[in-house]
């Protein structure tokens, strides 16, 4: 009896401008035989983006590159593709334009 474990991604999608959306399948096997089927998904963006505010209230914005170097080589090539100067212009501004508490 030989149990197995194996992670698919069925689903890579492109969701607004800049949002790459993954589903992974994780596939629990007896002896060839799906037994087990459970699914994760997980949204990745081209910045980890967070501010700190001085004394006066003024704004200051860092955006981190996302590391997608974890990812599934297929969805590394999407994100580079989606993520282009512009996008990534875009979703900075987005980000900022946000209101801040």
């Amino acid at each position: 009896m030989a149990i197995t474990k194996t992670i698919e991604i069925p689903k890579i999608e492109v969701v607004g401008t800049w949002n790459v959306q993954v589903a992974t399948d994780t596939l629990i096997k007896e002896d060839n035989v799906e037994i087990s089927r459970s699914r994760h998904r997980h949204v990745l963006t081209p910045f980890l983006s967070t501010f700190t505010k001085d004394a006066d209230g003024k704004i200051t914005w860092v955006h981190t590159d996302t590391d997608i170097s974890a990812e599934a080589t297929e969805v590394q090539a999407v994100a580079n593709a989606v993520w282009t100067d512009t996008v990534k212009t875009a979703y900075k501004t987005f980000v900022e334009n946000q209101e801040v508490l």
